[in-house]
């Protein structure tokens, strides 16, 4: 059964990190982010956006920003919460999403590729949406004991090898700012530079 994204979405920033609501939570990751970006002003595509809460602390920092989502009532949210700055959001699937290619610095996506099949695919896809030395930040993880969901850390790395230099693993999970409170599952964000042109999109 697939999921409905837009029944989800009225209570979707309820999660401490869908919302970003609490103040220690939202400068967590708006640290993060600071770290992670270019500095501004830098053009984001932020693929699998959801209600914009990503979106919105990167144009507070200066970054013009893309949002792309598959959820219209996601994005309606997306677009009252980011009204008023350099902001602009789309229909459409995260893994070939409706813009141009080499139009980018940065392809931001968080819990997104582990729900998307041929992932490597869609990493080479996405690839080719970043100008020359633009860079992919990527916060995934691995949940769950008994049936785990996810990407692991060492298989996103494997996939990112042919694509980018040096790809740098840094743990999340260990920060409960980030979450909300304390969690034990396997998160992390892949932060990498692609040299070059990138590939060029496909299909």
């Amino acid at each position: 059964m697939t999921y409905d994204w837009d029944t989800a979405a009225a209570a979707f920033d309820d999660e401490p990190d869908h919302g970003l609501r609490e103040p220690g939570v939202r400068a967590a990751w708006a640290d993060r982010l600071r770290r992670w970006l270019p500095g501004p002003p830098a053009d984001v595509l932020d693929l699998g956006c959801g209600t914009g809460s990503l979106s919105l602390l990167a144009a507070e920092q200066g970054h013009r920003v893309t949002g792309v989502d598959a959820s219209p009532a996601m994005l309606g949210l997306a677009r009252a919460k980011l009204a008023g700055h350099d902001a602009v959001f789309l229909l459409g699937d995260a893994a070939a999403p409706p813009v141009g290619a080499r139009r980018f610095d940065v392809v931001l996506v968080r819990h997104v590729l582990w729900t998307l099949p041929e992932p490597g695919r869609v990493l080479r896809h996405w690839a080719g949406l970043l100008r020359p030395g633009g860079r992919f930040v990527l916060v995934e993880g691995v949940w769950g004991d008994t049936d785990p969901a996810g990407v692991p850390a060492d298989r996103l790395t494997a996939l990112l090898t042919s694509l980018t230099d040096r790809p740098c693993v840094e743990w999340l999970s260990d920060d409960a700012r980030l979450w909300g409170g304390p969690v034990t599952d396997a998160r992390y964000a892949v932060v990498a530079d692609v040299p070059g042109h990138g590939a060029e999109p496909t299909g």
